[in-house]
């Protein structure tokens, strides 16, 4: 699977500095030295509807760390997944009566199409869960003939008591775990399970939905969990520097992931961060695809909404932040859009040098993109009230919005 075109991030003078940002797993902020090559695995969409506001709102938030990262003379490993076979897809496909690849195939495209007009910078594998399937099943062997797997009615299950660091991500009790999982795609409730939050590793062929050669597991199809850990063993290995993702995959997927992987290797952490980024609301609700109250990027391009302005609404609120879409958070993106071009359209201005490294310092604390977007105002707010002689600070202020906050202006 390909991912989509990137677009060209500027050199800036100097160097940027290390990233300091919450992790979960220790509740704080840590600073990563993540040496010449950072990797980073995002996990990827479930390609049954477009994407929405926080969908971008997530994959704009790990575009900074890429940002910051390039911008202090590393290379970046990216790797995102796409979910192109789970139980949403299927129910979607069956309930407009679509083939359910095509449904996939469209979302991706719509999802690439999305990304690219959001000058979000693509990972350097993107990875489809229907080709990861030669991966997944040796892993799922490997698990089951160790003993941290165990098979009921066809259906194989991990044993989460198998490793002694589960729970060590989310930090959550047992009780909000067994609801978590309930409302996120597990059943605690099967009966025969060992531990009623044992995810499923290998789901046993259904009468009527895709199945694959799952070798000694019997035809079927891969939990989703497993799914993300074969992806990110194969092209990162373990001790990666960021696991990432939405706050709600903090349990049960990354919590489930991370298990997975420190059983299979014997080595702990699967990642030195867990990055989550915070939800987004409509009408004082999580905006999600079941509540049906999703304002979609594609939705707001086709009305002629500047895509540079929708950029500059999600950076507007701190990436670990609850927020809610309303219409005057992206007027008043538009607004900042506006007055930030008109400030660099003119031939010279007031120096930038100080700038740029306000916006390094802003994004190299957790992404504090707020307050890098409060700096730029300050620029263009003395640039629109005093005479500046510098031909060069326009020129400057634009490549620093653009490098690492990623706006064309």
């Amino acid at each position: 699977m390909h991912a989509w075109p990137a677009s060209e991030v500027p050199a800036l003078p100097g160097k940027g500095r290390d990233l300091q940002i919450h992790d979960t797993a220790t509740q704080g902020k840590i600073t990563l030295d993540p040496g010449p090559v950072a990797r980073i695995y995002v996990c990827g969409i479930t390609p049954y509807d477009a994407t929405h506001i926080g969908h971008a709102a997530t994959y704009n938030a790990f575009d900074l760390v890429q940002r910051v990262w390039l911008d202090t003379k590393r290379q970046v490993h990216y790797v995102q997944n796409v979910t192109d076979v789970d139980d949403p897809l299927l129910e979607r496909a069956l309930r407009d009566g679509h083939d359910w690849t095509e449904l996939a195939e469209r979302e991706t495209a719509l999802f690439r199409e999305d990304m690219t007009a959001l000058r979000i910078l693509p990972p350097q594998q993107y990875i489809g869960a229907v080709e990861a399937i030669p991966g997944i099943v040796p892993l799922v062997e490997r698990l089951r003939d160790a003993g941290a797997a165990y098979e009921l009615d066809g259906d194989v299950y991990f044993s989460v008591e198998s490793d002694p660091h589960f729970g060590g991500v989310s930090h959550l009790d047992a009780e909000a775990m067994r609801l978590l999982s309930a409302e996120r795609g597990g059943d605690p409730d099967r009966p025969g399970k060992k531990n009623p939050l044992d995810p499923m590793l290998w789901m046993a062929a259904r009468p009527g939905e895709p199945s694959w050669d799952g070798a000694s597991l019997g035809p079927g199809r891969p939990g989703w969990h497993i799914e993300c850990v074969a992806i990110a063993l194969d092209h990162l290995g373990m001790g990666f520097d960021i696991q990432g993702g939405g706050s709600d995959l903090a349990f049960p997927h990354h919590e489930m992931g991370a298990s997975h992987a420190q059983v299979l290797t014997g080595e702990f952490p699967m990642a030195k961060a867990y990055v989550h980024a915070g939800m987004v609301a409509l009408n004082g609700e999580k905006m999600s695809k079941s509540k049906g109250n999703l304002v979609f990027v594609s939705a707001l391009r086709r009305a002629g909404v500047d895509p540079a302005a929708i950029r500059l609404a999600l950076l507007a609120h701190h990436y670990r932040e609850d927020w809610e879409w309303t219409d005057a958070v992206l007027a008043e993106a538009e607004a900042r859009l506006a007055r930030w071009r008109a400030a660099v359209s003119r031939p010279d201005g007031l120096p930038a040098d100080a700038l740029v490294e306000e916006v390094r310092a802003a994004l190299a604390d957790d992404l504090d993109a707020p307050a890098a977007l409060a700096a730029v105002d300050r620029w263009v707010d003395a640039q629109n009230a005093a005479d500046g002689d510098d031909t060069t600070a326009p020129g400057v202020v634009s490549r620093t919005v653009d490098a690492l906050l990623g706006v064309a202006l």
